[in-house]
């Protein structure tokens, strides 16, 4: 079977999307299966990384195309980054043999459109990989009008494209819920939730210690939100708690990622002179472990507009190091589906946006456990089990040999 992952992100990019891509097209390389992987020539975060135009790694032909490398410090920056992938992907792809499956995860928006129309013309399935969702994604965040031209032909192009695909595969029920509500068939949706990466998260003392070191944090309560900051994961209670404890020395805030509001954080800390907070750039997967078990306490943020239109996949790796956790979020959501097992419940609190007294209660309290030394880590939960690479990767691969067989 000859398959075809279609993303702008790919290896050796280190952002999430990047990296749980790789992880599937390695594992249907190695089930006997020939993989291409049409990508950016750029890194996401980092437009000024350059990577090689062909590559073969792990079975995989990797095939690279040249953008723009504009940035993200404004939306139209990111819109012509987008763009100038689309146009020369479109180009490259319409060059292409036909193939029997393209797995297509966006972003950009109208990548998925463009994987159909390949279809439509050369043949082949469609499979799509829905990690978010757009226009509801853009709508949802105030950046369009859902009445706008844009916003009616985003919404004209996702749902051609759900329409062409053979199989639909999202990441929770709230997802699949508003991919229902979109006249899309039951039969062509279904939920396999993003997995850990449990070989390279487990808790590790002394990548820890060493991470710990590098923020200048070794003898304090380290609260860490890691991953993509964006508008979807408002951070303004964190940060409001932030500057509440802005002069209690046992407790530091860290910030490891990036993304387009990570400099509003470091404006924020700067404007108001707080010390209590450390940014740091996402890590390489060979260091994730260390980052991660660096925390004492791990926030997980969801704004409320989003639920089933982004999926807070961060959550696994940070059970896979056994840390407590922050959840700031909507009441209905897949994290609070989590919390209903007992051996997550015991790791995390909830708290809703704005809470910020509620916020600072519980971080002084673990805090003040942490210091007399009664403060222990939850441990990795067994419920984790359900979302490992190995758990969660055969479904995949049966899904998308599955749409292979199926009829036009």
């Amino acid at each position: 079977m000859k398959v075809l992952l279609l993303n702008q992100v790919f290896y050796p990019d280190v952002v999430a999307v990047a990296q749980q891509l790789t992880d599937l097209g390695v594992d249907i390389s190695a089930a006997g299966h020939e993989v291409t992987v049409l990508c950016s020539s750029r890194g996401y975060d980092n437009p000024g990384l350059h990577y090689p135009r062909r590559e073969e790694q792990g079975g995989m032909r990797i095939v690279r195309v040249p953008v723009l490398g504009l940035g993200k410090k404004s939306i139209w920056r990111r819109v012509l980054g987008f763009a100038s992938f689309f146009v020369t992907s479109f180009l490259w792809l319409m060059l292409m043999p036909r193939q029997d499956v393209v797995v297509v995860t966006p972003p950009p928006p109208l990548l998925s459109f463009m994987a159909a129309i390949f279809v439509k013309l050369r043949g082949g399935r469609l499979v799509y990989w829905n990690m978010d969702l757009n226009p509801d994604e853009a709508i949802a965040a105030g950046w369009m009008r859902e009445d706008s031209f844009v916003a009616r032909f985003m919404a004209f192009a996702l749902r051609f494209s759900l329409r062409a695909s053979s199989s639909i595969i999202v990441l929770d029920r709230f997802m699949k819920e508003r991919i229902l509500a979109k006249d899309i068939p039951e039969h062509k949706v279904h939920v396999v939730p993003i997995w850990s990466h449990d070989e390279a998260s487990q808790f590790d003392p002394e990548g820890r210690d060493a991470f710990r070191r590098q923020l200048g944090v070794e003898d304090k309560f380290v609260v860490m939100y890691s991953g993509n900051h964006t508008p979807l994961h408002p951070l303004d209670t964190v940060l409001e708690a932030a500057l509440r404890l802005k002069d209690d020395e046992r407790i530091a805030f860290a910030f490891v990622g990036g993304g387009s509001e990570q400099p509003r954080v470091k404006a924020f800390a700067e404007s108001h002179g707080l010390k209590n907070i450390f940014c740091a750039p996402y890590q390489p997967l060979a260091k994730l472990a260390g980052s991660l078990s660096a925390a004492d306490m791990h926030v997980v943020v969801l704004g409320d507009p989003f639920v089933g239109i982004v999926h807070p996949c961060k959550i696994y790796n940070m059970m896979a190091v056994g840390a407590p956790f922050l959840y700031v979020g909507p009441t209905q959501s897949h994290i609070v589906d989590l919390r209903a097992e007992e051996d997550v419940a015991r790791m995390g609190n909830f708290v809703r946006h704005g809470e910020v007294e509620r916020v600072v209660e519980i971080i002084s309290g673990m805090a003040v456990e942490w210091k007399a030394g009664c403060h222990s880590r939850p441990g990795r939960p067994r419920t984790l089990d359900r979302f490992t690479r190995q758990a969660l990767m055969p479904e995949m691969i049966r899904l998308i040999e599955a749409a292979s067989r199926t009829k036009p």
